[in-house]
């Protein structure tokens, strides 16, 4: 079997619990997962700030008004989850998180779990998890949230949601638009996507899945190499 270059992408949500307290089971579980390594010949993960660095941002932007330093507070929540997720994986990660594209290129070489969390301001992470997917020439990233796909409303609020199992790029952009009249979300504001992450995705021809961090065990599945896919494929054209 030909090992592959994979970049997967935590959402902060999947951490915490409620009232901010860190989901302990989950990311042992997540973690677990992850160190069945035998199938990739690179592995990146990129954590997202979840709902602590939101009350962060919250905070600054209240005071500030200011959405740079909203974005940087952002980022560095998101690293401290990856130095959390580091040290949950032991011995197979290597032991910093990356800062910039620069390091991640020095820490690819280790072999070992490289995880990471934002790196500029105006960028969300799953544009980092494309971005470095891109660099490292992986061909899918995964995606884990808090739903199992991409729906055509929201299915935490709306029951009557559809879930596509499927969506090219062109698709995906329509949804995009139709959620919101901006370009960029504000720091903090989660999006599974943007509109940067969908010119990212375009150019490079990456395969994405997305779905479910809650119900781990299609997931697990997937990483052991038991079935090709889960949630929602997002492909260039799968016509």
């Amino acid at each position: 079997m030909n090992k592959k270059k994979i970049v997967l992408k935590i959402g902060g949500s999947l951490l915490f619990e409620n009232e901010n307290k860190i989901n302990s089971k989950k990311i042992i579980e997540l973690c677990n997962i992850l160190k069945n390594i035998q199938n990739y010949e690179t592995i990146i993960v990129i954590i997202g700030g979840g709902t602590i660095a939101r009350e962060y941002i919250r905070f600054i932007r209240n005071i500030t008004k200011n959405e740079s330093l909203s974005d940087i507070i952002g980022i560095n929540v998101s690293r401290v989850n990856a130095q959390m997720i580091i040290s949950c994986l032991e011995d197979k990660a290597f032991p910093s998180v990356p800062k910039s594209i620069e390091q991640l290129s020095l820490a690819v070489l280790s072999g070992k779990i490289i995880v990471m969390g934002g790196l500029q301001p105006g960028q969300s992470t799953t544009s980092v998890a494309l971005e470095v997917a891109e660099f490292i020439n992986a061909k899918e990233v995964v995606i884990l949230t808090n739903v199992d796909g991409i729906y055509d409303k929201d299915p935490i609020k709306d029951k009557d949601a559809k879930k596509y199992d499927k969506l090219n790029y062109d698709e995906l952009k329509n949804l995009i638009i139709e959620e919101s009249d901006y370009n960029q979300a504000a720091a903090g504001e989660y999006r599974i996507f943007d509109t940067v992450s969908l010119q990212i995705l375009k150019r490079s021809k990456i395969t994405v899945l997305i779905g479910s961090g809650i119900d781990i065990k299609p997931f697990k599945k997937y990483w052991n190499g038991n079935i090709d896919s889960f949630g929602t494929i997002i492909t260039e054209d799968y016509n």
